[in-house]
């Protein structure tokens, strides 16, 4: 299967618009060809388009004929994707478009994330607004930037630009929910830097690998309670330094922020004398940990092999520390929700873990739907850190979204789920960030609703989106369209 493939996929206007959209690079805080793809896209429908000064780009379209009357509406997803791919997958984000297939009812990507989230959302409004046939009333696309790492083109966008009285969000990730609120979130960094040391003769070098895990979302998928690369490797750092004197040289673990880490590799030496006893307790402590995760992560890999005799280590006292320090640190749900049935309230992700060179660096992300407990949790990990001598920095903070269960479109949306469905749909508040929070802040009056087909495994390489769940989405949203309620 190539992406020729996809375009054949019905509903084609949006399969086709969102191969299109793959094969423009479009990582997040590089989204420069993606904006101006979107922009030569809204001119060449001689649609009134213009990017503002952050980079989002807005394309407005008169109503059809017979729905003036009817509110306008916005229609918003964000452009941007994030960058994750397997370690043995040779592509470059910055230069290289998705290379999709298809797998039954899936459609993925060959060995990287897919770009579904959001790019089935801004390929969808893409549809609608090339579309002659489509019943709307005015329309109003926001494609957003950098919503996957610091959500700074909601951001950045300023009062008084949109004119829409509704916000379709197309960012939620289960065809038969209706989104009605989600988290708010804060980055958390914590550096410093450390004396290295020689290493002392007699030692014998070590390479441990821990590999092979889900990954995901660290918002949506954090309630199920996989593996975390960073954590599961310090468990054996930790016991090797308390068991055998291990002496740390490097980590490299994790990556952005907003994904589930799925690798992580340290680089040690211990004393020669205890590697046949060290070599044991390791693939002990190894089968006891795939053991607890056997059905979560069927897939783990703990490797341990000899490597090189690295030539410096950490000083003794801040290995002791930052060892510690991750262990200590939160990872996972903090809270559940006690008014939303099923509800991650609060959360942290530790998610990306680097040392080496006498610099190192803890990167996290703590999200939570209510404000106080976000504070509370984002300082319990601020004050594991700043214990052992490093600078904590909070950034990046987005509130979240507070549920309207009274809102018109949401009745709207519901009445129309069930008459195509046969089912209600689930009405819920989401652990993700999404951009109407920040949208909120500046357009309060503004009514706005999340929906979206069925994705899975987003901000990982095993990213998919249901092929019949796009069908679905596209014939409800227009349904909705030709419902929005009078001016």
């Amino acid at each position: 299967m190539t992406n020729a493939d996809i375009r054949q996929l019905e509903p084609q206007p949006v399969w086709k618009n969102f191969a299109d959209l793959n094969a423009v690079p479009r990582p997040s805080k590089h989204e420069e060809q993606v904006i101006a793809f979107m922009k030569a896209f809204g001119e060449r429908l001689n649609l009134e388009t213009f990017v503002d000064e952050v980079g989002n780009v807005i394309i407005s379209k008169p109503a059809t004929k017979g729905l003036e009357d009817r509110k306008m509406v916005t229609l918003q997803s964000h452009l941007d994707m994030v960058h994750q791919k397997n370690k043995e997958t040779q592509f470059d984000f910055a230069s290289e478009g998705i290379q999709m297939k298809i797998d039954g009812d899936w459609v993925k990507a060959e060995g990287t994330t897919l770009g579904a989230d959001n790019g089935l959302g801004v390929a969808t409004i893409m549809a609608l607004l090339e579309s002659t046939a489509i019943p709307h009333p005015a329309l109003e696309a926001l494609f957003t930037i950098d919503e996957e790492t610091g959500m700074t083109g909601a951001m950045g966008l300023k009062p008084g630009v949109l004119k829409g009285e509704i916000l379709l969000n197309l960012d939620t990730e289960e065809d038969d929910e209706i989104g009605v609120g989600c988290a708010g979130g804060v980055d958390i960094t914590a550096t410093r830097s450390y004396k290295q040391e020689d290493t002392e003769p007699g030692k014998t070098g070590y390479r441990l690998t821990v590999n092979g895990l889900q990954g995901g979302h660290s918002g949506m998928d954090i309630i199920k309670g996989l593996g975390n690369a960073n954590k599961l490797l310090n468990r054996f750092l930790l016991d090797g330094f308390e068991n055998y004197g291990l002496r740390l040289s490097e980590i490299d673990g994790g990556g952005l922020r907003n994904a589930i880490p799925r690798e992580s590799t340290a680089v040690f030496c211990i004393d020669s004398i205890h590697t046949e006893a060290f070599e044991a307790d390791v693939a002990e402590l190894a089968e006891a940990i795939k053991a607890e995760y056997k059905n979560l992560e069927p897939n783990l890999k703990i490797t341990l092999e000899p490597t090189t005799l690295p030539e410096k280590v950490m000083e003794l006292g801040v290995q002791e520390a930052l060892i510690k320090a991750i262990h200590a640190a939160w990872n996972g749900v903090y809270r559940m929700s006690p008014d939303i049935k099923d509800l991650v309230e609060t959360s942290n992700n530790v998610a990306r873990v680097r040392a080496g060179g006498g610099e190192l660096e803890v990167l996290c992300l703590t999200r939570s739907s209510v404000e106080s407990s976000r504070t509370d949790l984002a300082n319990t990990v601020r004050s594991v850190f700043e214990l052992i001598g490093c600078e904590v920095l909070f950034s990046g903070e987005y509130p979240g979204w507070k549920p309207n269960m009274e809102s018109p479109i949401l009745k709207v949306l519901v009445d129309h789920y069930e008459k195509l469905n046969a089912e209600k749909p689930h009405v819920a508040a989401c652990h993700a960030g999404l951009e109407c929070g920040i949208l909120g802040q500046n357009y309060p009056e503004m009514d706005m609703i999340s929906f979206g087909p069925t994705i899975r495994g987003a901000h990982s390489p095993d990213e998919r989106v249901s092929i019949s769940s796009v069908q679905k989405f596209w014939t409800f949203i227009q349904e909705i369209l030709k419902d929005i309620p009078k001016s």
